[in-house]
């Protein structure tokens, strides 16, 4: 069973395929011990992505989760994601999106209406925290504020990634749970990463920051920003539609999830696959 959390990861052919999943929404009463099938829950839809994802014909070397793992903030939930996790044998990493530290309570309201319950993270959901690999770092931030759905890059992230950038020179992936550019989607625009244009300014002195993957936005995008290609990857559960300006879901996309293939030249390719069914 792989050390949690791994520091170090060395693959035969020196390349990195890393699965990424991300807002998953697992609920508490998915995992109670009498549920019952519930149709499409999302505790469901997560097992199905991951069985889905782990037949694929490509060799899992990583899974990371990044952020929103759980609906409302229980241990027990937290405890059988990672039991499912470990699973697998492979190793894996989780780090905290906003639903990790905030608890919505009436959901029946309006957004605008809901008392948001701050909660410390779970340890296990890491912060700061860095893989190297043959040929690539992957680095993992926090970017998740208790109370708060919108997110933030903190001066200390920021000089941290700048340190860890200037210390080691292999190309680099920074797994974050917000979105760090624009979706062209007001209403999830308001919970973008703050300090953004701090941390766009502070990257640009570091040409071997290639890759971001992000969760949050529950949809597929990819842009390229100071040559750096930035990822959205769609949840596990539930979809946003894209270029919305008011909420809304998006019910003809099935859940998803990420491939990222790092080569052993600093290259990356990547793409999206749906569930099945």
């Amino acid at each position: 069973m792989p050390t949690y959390p791994i520091q170090t990861l060395s693959t035969i052919d020196q390349q990195l395929n890393v699965l990424q999943i991300t807002d998953l929404h697992v609920a508490p009463q998915d995992i109670s011990f009498n549920r019952r099938a519930i149709d499409a829950s999302c505790l469901q839809r997560f097992e199905a992505v991951l069985q889905q994802a782990l037949h694929d014909n490509v060799r899992c070397d990583l899974i990371i989760v990044t952020g929103d793992l759980v609906d409302e903030v229980q241990p027990a939930v937290y405890d059988y994601i990672f039991a499912t996790l470990q699973a697998t044998k492979i190793p894996f990493i989780c780090i905290a999106g906003n639903h990790d530290v905030t608890d919505e309570l009436g959901k029946e309201l309006p957004f605008s209406e809901r008392t948001l319950v701050a909660h410390t993270a779970d340890s296990r959901l890491l912060n700061r925290h860095v893989i190297i690999a043959d040929h690539w770092q992957l680095l993992f931030l926090d970017s998740s504020i208790p109370g708060e759905v919108a997110g933030e890059i903190k001066h200390d992230d920021i000089a941290w990634l700048r340190t860890q950038l200037s210390s080691c020179t292999k190309p680099a992936l920074l797994a974050i749970h917000h979105h760090v550019l624009p979706m062209n989607s007001a209403w999830i625009d308001a919970y973008i990463a703050k300090k953004t244009d701090l941390f766009w300014q502070q990257m640009a002195e570091h040409s071997n920051l290639r890759v971001i993957a992000s969760g949050h936005t529950h949809q597929e995008q990819a842009y390229i920003h100071q040559n750096i290609t930035v990822y959205s990857t769609p949840s596990t559960c539930y979809q946003f539609k894209p270029n919305e300006d008011e909420f809304a879901y998006d019910n003809a996309a099935r859940p998803g999830y990420r491939w990222l293939q790092l080569a052993n030249n600093g290259q990356v390719a990547s793409w999206v696959k749906r569930l099945d069914t």
